[in-house]
């Protein structure tokens, strides 16, 4: 397998270098043909390294596996994107995704501020022909052992029928790539599953995708349904599917943490019921852990951009991680690319 090089916003999220460092030596540890670029402040990022095997992370560091890249500035979170980007130069978001620019790296990551991630990327990267705006997408599980993409995630609060449409054909050529679905499923969310329903956008978006003979439409589906399997493409504007998103990632973990039950007043037999519930419902509901799927790609653009929530931990962010090696190893954006012109609805 060939060398994988990934550039980390180290200091991007809630917890910056506490957490990204650590989630960097477990992806180093697993994957040997991995090399990664921890972008920021070298003091903050030594602190945690130091903290970790010294054996390895000298080892690391002498094959070139691991490099420390120094910024001299972080984007907050809560930063407008316009003003974040005017004054993004020596930025730890900035500098990592020049190093992809570059070719430096092939994927870069960042649990940063969303919309100067966003427009960083296209500024740096740009978008593929035929794309007006990237989306954020992410591999939501579904029952029976399925998978759905669902996009956008939060890049894009407003989208007009053309862009819906482009995130479909997207999406749709994600799960060929990914799932090795051969003609996916592609529906658009809505409040009904009738065809009056909705905003005009949505309408209108409907009528381009069920004129395509090349995408599998089957109408339209309603938030209830998304971790159903109904369909492998789910599409809506970007305000929508966030919210859409985090309610069903609240749910779950409200879900899951109600079955931790205290165990310090209850007798043996309560003890052990208990925590045969707890080891029941991580198996049979442990895939729908938010965390395991981490890192939405910025799909769209003309290299990789993975973004991770920002309170992610070790292993959400490992999860990233993982996320934005499998979009080198499918070679994404160039599959994207080179089906795009044809799946475009064609200008008049």
């Amino acid at each position: 397998m060939d060398n994988l090089t990934i550039a980390l916003d180290a200091m991007s999220g809630d917890f910056g270098p506490r957490v990204v460092v650590p989630a960097t030596i477990q992806a180093l540890n697993r994957y040997p043909n991995l090399s990664i670029f921890l972008v920021g402040d070298p003091t903050e990022i030594g602190s945690f390294l130091s903290k970790e095997n010294a054996e390895l992370i000298n080892q690391y560091q002498a094959n070139n596996r691991l490099k420390v890249i120094k910024s001299t500035s972080v984007i907050a979170n809560d930063m407008k994107p316009s003003y974040a980007i005017r004054h993004s130069q020596g930025s730890s978001m900035r500098m990592a995704l020049e190093l992809v620019k570059d070719n430096q790296a092939q994927a870069c990551v960042s649990a940063g501020n969303t919309g100067a991630l966003m427009g960083l990327s296209k500024l740096l990267l740009h978008s593929l022909t035929g794309i007006d705006r990237p989306a954020l997408v992410a591999t939501i599980p579904a029952l029976n052992n399925q998978n759905t993409v669902v996009l956008d995630l939060g890049a894009n609060a407003e989208c007009d029928s053309n862009m819906l449409v482009q995130f479909a054909i997207m999406g749709e050529i994600l799960a060929k790539t990914v799932h090795k679905i051969t003609h996916p499923r592609v529906a658009l969310l809505n409040i009904g599953e009738e065809d009056i329903k909705g905003l005009d956008k949505i309408r209108s978006a409907a009528s381009i995708l069920k004129s395509n003979d090349q995408i599998n439409f089957i109408g339209y589906l309603e938030g209830n349904e998304l971790l159903t399997g109904k369909t492998d493409v789910l599409v809506c504007d970007g305000f929508v599917g966030n919210v859409t998103l985090k309610t069903v990632e609240g749910l779950i973990k409200i879900f899951m943490s109600s079955f931790k039950l205290s165990l310090g007043h209850h007798s043996l037999l309560m003890k052990l019921l208990s925590k045969w519930l707890q080891r029941k419902i991580a198996k049979n509901f442990g895939y729908l852990d938010p965390g395991r799927y981490n890192g939405a790609c910025l799909l769209g653009l003309q290299s990789i951009v993975i973004k991770s929530h920002g309170s992610a931990n070790q292993k959400s962010f490992f999860a990233a991680i993982e996320q934005a090696i499998l979009a080198i190893q499918t070679n994404i954006p160039e599959k994207i690319a080179s089906s795009l012109s044809s799946a475009l609805p064609k200008s008049e």
